[in-house]
């Protein structure tokens, strides 16, 4: 076989030399192919900064990924998530059985013991099976074949010790990345940031948006209503397709925080609304269903299609302007302007647990300046006496309580609408004392971290 980082193939005799036999391709043990896509993918996440869910598409992802079977395809899955979930705990583990680090060029070594080391710790996979196939890949690959046998030493170790590590370490070693923690701390405190820690390391559960009657919806599906009307599905582990009501349109997935910022409008029947940023449209479906007539705003083309293909399942129309909020200049002001602005997304980190690793802050610093500029476009959309949410799912004041403070300052024709806590019951402890509201992953036993406030442009 040749090797998997594409080396070019030789003719037998230039390589092994007139008359020698060459060596015949090894046959690759079962589960190697998906361990090897595994190894790549964790190294486009950590090493270029490549989101998760790109790579892990079905039809369009990482080419090492696509050409596995299904089974494989969910082990992947399975080890990227839970491996980037823990990947300072595998970390520390790793440093504490090395009497040296390893060499700083040594990313692909360190990528294949994590991997290894995700599966031995978190999945239902049998050690020897982990451990073998690691050493297999360390051993084929000129970047690491030389640690092979430090591969075998250091997961037997971590196979015989598993237990006692795995307590040890999660009691002494943040799942959280240091810069992202130190943020945290320095905005919510000690006691917020450790329960928001508790709430990253637990897969998110499935919350659905219903067109009408959620405790039916509940009730028929198995779940619970939040305060928020969120439909919560804790316990469901399958295909949201094959959910009653998927094919009838009568709901869409959307995180209980998310479906705030477009509740945050009130009373919309009959108005002129805009959502702006408006892909992959949960929040323009909510804004239809509540009433209004509906502009949705997109720049990119493929997210309008995707957009489009979710409209037709849920049987909703809206118009949808193909446009860069910057440069869209509608006919007459709109009563009301939702603007989900691009963020960092530090706040969906239960379900996209490569955002700790894939966003820095630079990031959080160079998207603040994008939201507030976003802002300032999407507030000359709206008339006087109109109103804007502006809402992101980051959990980093830069990118929330900041930018609308600046946008304040400088703009006093703006003017904050406080939320009222009575208005939200359920809610209260998400409701700052601005009346902005404020989630965490800890709020309400799991959301996403949002951030929402309401602007109202003075008559």
């Amino acid at each position: 076989m040749t090797s998997d980082y594409g080396r070019r193939s030789q003719h037998p005799a230039a390589k092994h030399g007139k008359g020698r036999t060459p060596r015949t391709a090894e046959p690759d043990k079962p589960g190697f192919q998906a361990r090897a896509a595994a190894v790549k993918i964790m190294s486009a996440v950590i090493g270029q900064k490549t989101p998760l869910d790109g790579m892990l598409d079905d039809h369009h992802g990482n080419p090492a990924f696509s050409v596995l079977s299904l089974q494989d395809r969910a082990l992947v899955r399975a080890i990227l998530n839970s491996g980037l979930r823990h990947l300072t705990w595998i970390d520390a583990i790793f440093n504490s059985y090395l009497d040296k680090p390893l060499p700083e060029g040594a990313s692909h070594l360190r990528h294949i013991l994590s991997v290894a080391a995700t599966q031995i710790l978190f999945l239902d996979v049998p050690d020897h099976s982990a451990v073998d196939i690691a050493v297999e890949q360390a051993r084929r690959d000129p970047r690491s074949s030389r640690f092979a046998n430090l591969v075998n030493a250091l997961l037997r170790r971590l196979g015989r010790e598993k237990h006692d590590v795995l307590e040890g370490v999660s009691k002494a070693v943040s799942p959280l990345p240091a810069w992202y923690e130190k943020r945290l701390v320095a905005t919510y405190g000690k006691e917020t940031t450790a329960a928001i820690a508790e709430a990253y390391l637990k897969l998110a559960p499935i919350d659905l948006t219903v067109k009408s009657d959620p405790q039916h919806w509940a009730d028929t599906l198995g779940g619970t209503v939040l305060p928020t009307g969120t439909v919560r599905l804790d316990k469901f582990d399958g295909a949201v397709t094959e959910l009653t009501g998927f094919a009838d349109g009568v709901w869409w997935v959307q995180d209980a925080a998310a479906a705030i910022p477009a509740r945050l409008l009130g009373d919309i029947k009959g108005k002129r609304v805009a959502d702006l940023c408006a892909a992959p449209g949960g929040k323009t479906a909510q804004l239809i269903v509540q009433g209004a007539n509906v502009t949705a705003v997109e720049q990119s083309a493929s997210r309008i299609k995707r957009m489009k293909s979710n409209f037709d399942r849920l049987g909703l129309t809206a118009e949808i302007v193909n446009a860069r909020l910057e440069e869209y200049e509608p006919a007459e002001p709109f009563d009301a302007v939702l603007l989900d602005a691009p963020c960092s997304s530090t706040g969906t980190i239960r379900r996209h647990p490569d955002v700790l690793w894939t966003k820095g802050v630079d990031d959080i610093e160079t998207l603040a300046r994008v939201q507030y500029n976003l802002l300032v476009s999407a507030f000359a959309l709206v008339r006087p006496g109109g109103t804007i949410v502006f809402s992101n799912c980051s959990l980093d004041r830069l990118e929330g309580e900041e930018v609308v403070e600046k946008f304040l300052r400088a703009n006093p024709n703006a003017e904050r609408a406080p939320i009222a806590k009575q208005d939200w019951p359920g809610l209260e402890e998400a409701i700052t004392e601005l009346g902005e509201i404020r989630t965490t992953p800890a709020t309400l036993g799991g959301m996403d971290g949002f951030f929402a406030a309401v602007i109202r442009r003075k008559q």
